[in-house]
């Protein structure tokens, strides 16, 4: 949902969600965040089915997933590779998304590509990027 109000005798645009949000109030931010990551992106609200992106288009508005329903459920971060669903098989993260009181009202979860690298093997192939890391603490 967007609000529009008037301050100070200017337009300001902002973006609204809550536990009613459907996937037409989800798809902008659910563009720009699909859009950063490059990843196969999913969201929806506590009481509506949401969204779901993947290669830059919207595949489903209607969508949701076991680890989206738990989520909501539960109101924790959860790394998981499903049994079932669309994602069946493949390492995902999703996140709560609270209220100011801490009420969970959203869901969003990506695949999560970097459960399957082996970052420590990855890094004393590159050696010199752990170097630089260890320098920038200095």
């Amino acid at each position: 949902m967007l609000i529009f109000s008037i301050y100070r005798g200017e337009n300001i645009s902002s973006l609204c969600i809550s536990e009613n949000s459907g996937p037409e109030n989800l798809e902008s931010i659910a563009l720009a965040v699909h859009s950063l990551i490059g990843l196969p992106t999913t969201m929806r609200s506590l009481k509506q089915k949401g969204i779901r992106l993947e290669k830059g288009k919207i595949l489903d508005r209607d969508y949701t997933g076991p680890v989206l329903e738990k989520v909501l459920k539960t109101n924790k971060v959860i790394h998981e590779v499903p049994i079932a669903g669309t994602y069946r098989g493949k390492n995902v993260v999703v996140a709560p998304i609270r209220s100011k009181e801490g009420k969970i009202i959203e869901a969003w979860g990506i695949v999560d590509l970097l459960a399957t690298i082996d970052i420590p093997s990855v890094f004393q192939k590159h050696i010199h990027v752990l170097e630089e890391v260890e320098d920038a603490k200095k």
